[in-house]
C-alpha cells in the first residue's frame, strides 16, 4: 500500500478595484502664448487610465511663473452619458522669486468613489543658508579624534600628532615633576578659517487650490437644497407625530372600553357607563371615516375630550386598590412612635417627659384623623369619588415622622469628664518608702557581688612574709 502525503499551499491574493474610466489632466503650456485663449497651446496628459487601481495619487510638477489652471476631464466620453470636462482647479497665487519659473508640485488623487481631485499643491524654493566651515571643520576633528582613540596603538611615533590629548606630558616622563613638566612649552593649535560656505536648502510652501466643479450647484442652489430638505423633514416629523395621536385615540377607545365591563365596572353607574360606551364608539367610527386625515390637533383634542369623562373613573379604581398599603404605612408609623415613647428601655430615660408626650399626642392625633376619614370613605360606595386620598395619607405620615423623629432619636448627653483624685499621704509615703528599698536591695546586690569575688579570691593561695618573731624563733 502506497501512502501519500498531501502538502496544502496557500497564496495571499492582493485583490485590487479597478476605475472603468480614464481621466485626464489638461493646462496652457507655459510658452508665450499661454495666455492665449486658443487650443494650439494647450497640453494634456493622461493621468489615471482606464483600469487605473483605486485609490490612487499621482503627482506632477509644473514650472510657472504665476497662477495657471488645471483642467480634468474623461479622456473617452464615447460611453459615458455625461459632459467629458469634470472640473477646473485655479492653482495660486504664488510668487516666483528672481522673476524665474517656479516649481510648484500637484498631487492628484483618485478615491475610492471614483472621484478626481487635486488635493494639494505645494511651491518648492531653494535656498541658500550659509553654514559656517569651522562648525564642518570641528566635526571632522572630532571624527579624526575618535578613529584614532578607537583604533589600537602601536609603535609609530607619528600616532601621537593625531591625537591632541596625547602630546599632553605624562607624570612619569622623565624631566617632570609633580605632573608639571619643566620647560614651558605648550601644546600645539590648529588653526581653523572661520569662513562660511553657502548651502541649498528646499522650502516647501503650500499653495491655494480653488475648484469649480461642472454640472455642481451653486451656493445659492445649495442653500435652497437644505432649506427644503428641513422642510419637508418637518413634515415627516409632523406627519409622525399625528399618526402616533391617531393611534392613541384608538387605544384609548379600545382599553377603556373593555375596562368599562370588567375592572372599571363597580366604580362607573350604568347610566354614566353606558353613555361613555356609546361616546367611544362614536369617536371609534369617526376615525374610520371622517377623522382618517385629521391634522395632530384635532387628534388631540378628541382624546382629552374622553380622558374628561374617563379620568375620574379611574382614579376611583387607583385609589381604591392602593388605599389599604397607604393605610397600613400610616398606622405602622404612629404605633412605632407610640410604643417608642412609653418603652421603659433605658437608652429612652435621657428624653424629658413632657417631650415623650408631644409625641403620644401626636401619634393619638394621626390616629383620630385617620379613623375619622376612613369612616367617611367606608361610608361611601366606590362609584362616588373619594374622600380618603392615596396623597393625604401619605402627607399624614411625613409629617408625624418629621415631627416625633427629633425627639425620639436624641443622642444622650455626653458624661462630663471626672478629674484625678489627689494622692493620699500614705500612698505618697508608700512610694517614697519603694525607691528607698530598690536602692537598699541594689546595694545589697553589690556587697553580695563583692564579698563572692573577696572570697573566690581567697581561696587562691597568697604568698605572704613570715612575722619577724616567727624568723627569730
Amino acid at each position: 500500500m502506497i501512502r501519500y502525503d498531501v502538502t496544502i499551499l496557500f497564496y495571499d491574493v492582493k485583490v485590487n478595484e479597478s476605475f472603468p474610466f480614464s481621466i485626464s489632466l489638461s493646462w496652457k503650456g507655459s510658452g508665450p502664448d499661454a495666455h492665449d485663449s486658443g487650443t494650439n497651446n494647450q497640453q494634456s496628459s493622461l493621468v489615471f487610465p482606464k483600469g487605473n487601481p483605486i485609490p490612487s495619487i499621482k503627482a506632477l510638477t509644473f514650472y510657472r511663473s504665476g497662477t495657471f489652471s488645471i483642467d480634468a476631464q474623461y479622456s473617452d466620453a464615447g460611453g459615458l452619458q455625461t459632459p467629458a470636462r469634470i472640473s477646473t482647479y485655479t492653482i495660486g497665487p504664488f510668487e516666483a522669486k528672481h522673476s524665474e519659473k517656479a516649481k510648484v508640485k500637484v498631487k492628484v488623487r483618485l478615491n475610492l468613489h471614483g472621484i478626481a481631485s487635486v488635493d494639494l499643491a505645494t511651491l518648492l524654493e531653494e535656498e541658500e543658508v550659509e553654514v559656517s566651515d569651522s562648525k564642518e571643520s570641528a566635526k571632522e576633528t572630532t571624527k579624526v579624534d575618535t578613529d584614532a582613540a578607537a583604533a589600537p596603538p602601536t609603535s609609530n611615533d607619528n600616532d601621537a600628532d593625531v591625537n591632541m590629548q596625547d602630546a599632553k606630558p605624562s607624570a612619569d616622563t622623565p624631566g617632570v615633576e609633580n605632573g608639571v613638566p619643566e620647560t614651558g612649552n605648550k601644546p600645539a593649535q590648529m588653526d581653523v578659517d572661520d569662513t562660511k560656505a553657502p548651502k541649498k536648502k528646499v522650502k516647501k510652501t503650500s499653495v491655494p487650490v480653488a475648484e469649480l466643479v461642472y454640472g455642481a450647484m451653486t451656493h445659492v442652489e445649495v442653500q435652497k437644497a437644505v432649506e427644503k430638505e428641513y422642510e419637508m423633514a418637518l413634515q415627516d416629523r409632523v406627519m409622525e407625530e399625528t399618526k402616533d395621536r391617531k393611534n392613541a385615540v384608538e387605544a384609548y377607545v379600545y382599553d377603556m372600553r373593555n375596562k368599562l365591563n370588567d375592572k372599571y365596572q363597580d366604580f362607573v353607574i350604568a347610566s354614566e357607563r353606558e353613555g361613555f360606551t356609546s361616546k367611544l364608539q362614536e369617536v371609534e367610527d369617526w376615525l374610520y371615516e371622517e377623522g382618517e386625515d385629521e391634522t395632530k390637533g384635532v387628534y388631540v383634542a378628541k382624546l382629552e375630550e374622553l380622558k374628561k369623562q374617563g379620568d375620574p373613573i379611574e382614579e376611583r379604581y387607583k385609589e381604591y386598590t392602593e388605599r389599604g398599603t397607604i393605610v397600613d404605612q400610616l398606622n405602622y408609623c404612629i404605633t412605632s412612635y407610640r410604643e417608642a415613647a412609653m418603652s421603659p428601655d433605658p437608652k429612652f430615660d435621657h428624653i424629658d417627659i413632657n417631650e415623650k408626650q408631644k409625641v403620644l399626642n401626636e401619634c393619638v392625633e394621626a390616629e383620630n384623623w385617620l379613623r375619622e376619614k376612613k369612616q367617611q370613605q367606608d361610608s361611601l360606595p366606590k362609584h362616588a369619588n373619594p374622600v380618603l386620598l392615596s396623597a393625604e395619607i401619605r402627607k399624614k405620615a411625613e409629617a408625624v415622622d418629621r415631627f416625633c423623629k427629633p425627639i425620639m432619636t436624641k443622642p444622650k448627653p455626653a458624661k462630663p469628664a471626672t478629674p484625678p483624685a489627689p494622692p493620699s499621704p500614705a500612698s505618697s509615703g508608700s512610694e517614697q518608702q519603694q525607691p528607698q528599698a530598690d536602692a537598699n536591695a541594689n546595694s545589697t546586690s553589690e556587697n553580695a557581688g563583692d564579698g563572692s569575688q573577696a572570697s573566690s579570691a581567697s581561696t587562691e593561695p597568697m604568698e605572704t612574709d613570715k612575722p619577724e618573731n616567727a624568723s627569730s624563733a
